[in-house]
């Protein structure tokens, strides 16, 4: 999340919008939220509810609720998904800006 929250201007100014899903309550998800001066969308997804649409995995002996990326075009399009196997497998924004630039170019 925080390379996220540091890099944030590059993706406004991609025109791409970021909405993290956390698996907490809404009172512990709006605390560590608000804390950490997140400066994007976050929603609390205490029941896996949303995280179960993109099929996002909960393993408890992980300790919980694996990283994903997803990358859904203007047209609501899955056109980029990483599901990770660990809290330190996520994609770095360079890959991410990168795909979201190949998008763009698309149009």
């Amino acid at each position: 999340m925080a390379q996220l929250r540091q890099d944030y201007a590059e993706y406004v100014a991609r025109s791409t919008e970021i909405i993290a899903i956390g698996p907490e309550d809404f009172t512990a998800f709006a605390a560590w939220w608000h804390e950490n001066r997140m400066p994007f969308t976050g929603i609390p997804d205490p029941e896996h509810l949303i995280a179960g649409l993109y099929g996002q995995q909960v393993k408890l002996l992980k300790l919980g609720r694996m990283p994903a990326s997803v990358l859904i075009d203007k047209r609501g399009k899955i056109r980029f998904a990483h599901f990770g196997e660990s809290m330190s497998d996520i994609p770095q924004s360079s890959q991410m800006l990168s795909l979201i630039d190949e998008l763009n170019s698309e149009q």
